[in-house]
């Protein structure tokens, strides 16, 4: 299964669902594989050591989107974990491709369809906005897992979101479905009751009943350059998450 974790603004909580899906179920003895596709390699950067030293331009997911190349996997420090992992330059991708005369959107997918059999899922770690980058996971992925924060500009971009997904599907993707909408940083306030009821009234059955709380042991877990199962395995936003994969995965 190859799961795309979108979201259409940075600090929404993507990719620390992204590294916490991955780590988990690599912690259950699945074979998983996080493709980083977000130029700020927050991904890499948890689940790589000395990252900075070790990945180049010519060692990260660039030289599949902008070269066409094979993918770079590498190990991570978790077991059953491997990454692609991104680099700064991979936002120099809308300026390229938007001349390129090949299936751009594919180029991911090409790669990834030759390795993904040696996986039981896949996650890919999208940039946190709609750009060719977040359409080439879409065509690779199989579902994309939505992940929303509080606040009435998050809301209004699931409109955004949706409209994407429902053109990935008619032009490259038609087997493309939604995961659904996990509803994250959640806290005791008006702003984020109001958000999450708004999201449930608005699209039922296609929220997560999983919520993952606001938790500082998260932060401080990937400050820390870990998961949160290693730093904290009895935080709040570890037994989320645990059962988010119980609910997602393990059902």
């Amino acid at each position: 299964m190859i799961v795309a974790t979108a979201g259409q603004k940075g600090g929404t909580g993507k990719t620390s669902t992204a590294i916490s899906l991955a780590s988990g179920l690599a912690l259950q003895g699945k074979k998983v594989l996080v493709v980083d596709i977000d130029s700020q390699a927050n991904a890499s950067k948890v689940l790589i050591k000395d990252y900075i030293n070790k990945i180049k331009r010519g060692n990260s997911i660039c030289v599949t989107i902008l070269d066409r190349k094979p993918l770079q996997i590498r190990k991570t420090k978790v077991k059953n974990l491997d990454i692609v992992p991104s680099h700064i330059l991979l936002s120099n991708t809308d300026v390229e491709l938007t001349t390129a005369r090949d299936h751009r959107e594919a180029r991911l997918k090409k790669e990834l369809d030759k390795i993904k059999s040696k996986y039981d899922f896949i996650f890919i770690d999208c940039p946190p906005a709609l750009s060719w980058l977040t359409l080439n996971a879409f065509t690779a992925a199989d579902q994309v897992l939505a992940v929303i924060s509080p606040g009435y500009f998050e809301l209004d971009s699931i409109v955004q979101l949706g409209k994407t997904i429902e053109e990935v599907r008619e032009y490259f993707n038609p087997k493309l479905a939604l995961l659904g909408f996990l509803f994250v940083m959640s806290d005791p306030t008006v702003n984020s009751r109001t958000s999450l009821q708004i999201l449930r009234q608005t699209y039922t059955s296609q929220v997560l009943k999983t919520v993952i709380p606001r938790n500082t042991d998260l932060r401080d877990a990937h400050f820390n350059k870990t998961t949160v199962f290693e730093y904290a395995p009895q935080s709040k936003s570890a037994l989320a998450y645990k059962k988010l994969i119980k609910e997602v995965f393990n059902g």
